[in-house]
């Protein structure tokens, strides 16, 4: 059986410059793997501020390649610290051709490979089919020095196809970078319900994998005005839930914060055993899935 490791969440908002985003990220990289944290988590686009609430061509000059300087940036913030760093960055391809991605990189600096965002949102103030390409890497688990992690982003989370296809990787966690919030026009009516049904549909990703979920979302109100897209406000709630379901660890709404979780692949074993969902999948019945819709 693998040794159990440390995973580190950072719950952050951007500075009002990339160089300084980075340099807050780095200071929050070493400060999580000082407190034991092995693998440390970005929340998505985390060097920026969320651009995609609107559609503007000049916010495509903020996209970078792979490797860039974002890249390089938290690769030696994560030799430094000898940790696993998981950057999510706004990828540029090539001319007209971007997309929503991340680097997994090794306590060496290494480059442990990049996972390309698979669903793109499309919603008011989350205008992300302007900016992103869909990811063309399909799923991803990584093998790291310290156990098997999974990726997906923000989007993802709500597929349950998703967290299934990156499970049978053989990932022990999956991270889910996130920026995700309330428009504040409707966050009395339904604020509260959105941020309980973010939280369910990852616990339940968790339960019917049995494995770990860790959820690293952004925090602040970005933008202002009273139209969609104008302003957004990120609830945070950045946690982590073991493969029962249950969240062991999850920061608050409003402040930035580093939470740490131990990832046991023990308590992945013994809740597989008695929850042996994998086992009793009928993979032979599941063809309808790979069409849109039933007819």
């Amino acid at each position: 059986m693998a040794a159990p490791f440390t995973i580190g969440l950072v719950q952050m908002a951007p500075e009002t410059t990339v160089a300084a985003s980075l340099d807050k990220a780095a200071g929050r990289i070493e400060a999580a793997a000082k407190a034991g944290a092995n693998v440390v988590c970005l929340p998505e686009l985390f060097a920026t501020p969320y651009f995609c609430r609107t559609q503007d061509h000049d916010a495509f000059d903020l996209a970078e390649p792979i490797p860039g300087p974002t890249t390089n940036a938290m690769a030696e913030a994560a030799r430094a610290a000898g940790v696993v760093v998981v950057a999510p960055l706004f990828e540029r391809r090539g001319p007209g051709c971007h997309q929503n991605s991340l680097a997994v990189l090794g306590p060496d600096g290494g480059h442990l490979g990049v996972y390309r965002k698979m669903h793109i949102p499309h919603d008011p103030g989350f205008e992300e089919k302007f900016y992103f390409a869909p990811g063309d890497l399909g799923f991803k688990t990584f093998a790291t020095p310290f156990g098997p992690i999974g990726t997906l982003i923000c989007w993802d989370q709500w597929f349950p196809e998703a967290a299934r296809a990156t499970a049978l990787l053989g990932a022990s966690v999956i991270f889910y970078p996130t920026a995700i919030g309330w428009h504040p026009s409707e966050k009395a009516e339904y604020g509260e319900r959105q941020r309980d049904s973010w939280i369910t549909i990852q616990r339940s990703h968790a339960i019917a994998n049995g494995l770990y979920v860790a959820a690293v979302n952004r925090v602040g109100t970005e933008g202002s005005g009273e139209g969609y897209g104008e302003t957004l406000e990120f609830w945070g709630s950045s946690f982590v839930a073991d493969p029962s379901g249950q969240i062991v660890v999850q920061a608050g709404i409003v402040t930035e914060d580093i939470l740490l979780a131990e990832i046991n692949p023990q308590t992945i074993e013994t809740t597989r055993r008695h929850w042996p969902f994998l086992r009793d999948r009928r993979i032979d019945a599941y063809g309808g899935l790979g069409k849109l819709y039933g007819e």
